[in-house]
C-alpha cells in the first residue's frame, strides 16, 4: 500500500508527518511550560530538588545547571519539531491542517507529562511535581500523570475531529482548499 493511502493510529496515513512533527513539538513546548513555570517562577521544584542525596537535592548550583540541561533538551525537541513541520509541509503531501497540527502538539504535551512524570517523579524520584505543597506528595504526581494522559486523548480527538485526518477523507477535499472540509 503507497503512503497516500490506508490508515496509521486510525487517521489517514499520509496526515503522519504532520502528526509526528507536532508530537516533537508538543513534548519540546510541554518541557518548556514544566521547566519554566514549576522549575523557575512558582520555584516548586528543580531538577534534582528530591534526589536521595540531600547534599545534590539543596546545591543550588548542580540544579540551576541541570535545569539547564533540561531546557537544552526541550530546546532540541522544539528545534526538531520545526524541521519535521517544515519537511511535512514541503516534502510530503499531508493535509495543510492546523487542527491536526494542534492536536498533535496538545497530544505531545501530554507525552511529555506522562513520560517525565513517570521517569523523574516515580522511576528516579529526582523531583515531584510539588513537596511542599497542600496534600501528599502522590496527589500532585498523579495530577500531572493524569494531566497528561488527558492532553494524548484531547489531542487525538482534535486531531479526529479533523475531517482532513478521518480515514475515509476524500484526496480532493484535502489537496483543494487544504482545510480538510468538504
Amino acid at each position: 500500500m503507497g503512503e497516500r493511502g490506508g490508515t496509521w493510529l486510525g487517521l489517514r496515513r499520509d496526515a503522519k508527518p504532520l502528526v509526528i512533527a507536532g508530537l516533537a513539538l508538543g513534548v519540546g513546548l510541554g518541557g518548556f511550560f514544566d521547566g519554566i513555570v514549576f522549575h523557575q517562577i512558582l520555584q516548586i521544584h528543580n531538577m534534582l530538588s528530591s534526589y536521595p542525596d540531600s547534599s545534590v537535592a539543596t546545591d543550588l548550583e548542580l540544579n540551576v545547571m541541570a535545569d539547564g540541561l533540561f531546557h537544552l533538551v526541550t530546546y532540541t525537541f522544539t528545534v526538531i519539531g520545526l524541521v519535521l513541520f517544515s519537511r511535512a509541509w514541503r516534502f510530503h503531501p499531508v493535509p495543510k491542517s492546523g487542527r491536526i497540527l494542534l492536536g498533535a502538539v496538545i497530544m505531545g504535551w501530554g507525552v511529555f507529562n506522562v513520560v517525565e512524570g513517570l521517569v523523574d517523579h516515580q522511576l528516579l524520584g529526582l523531583h515531584h511535581v510539588w513537596p511542599a505543597g497542600p496534600g501528599p506528595v502522590i496527589l500532585w504526581d498523579a495530577a500531572f500523570l493524569l494531566w497528561g494522559t488527558l492532553f494524548i486523548v484531547g489531542g487525538y480527538l482534535v486531531i479526529r475531529t479533523d475531517s482532513a485526518a478521518a480515514p475515509g477523507a476524500s484526496d480532493e477535499a484535502v489537496a483543494t482548499d487544504g482545510s480538510g472540509s468538504e
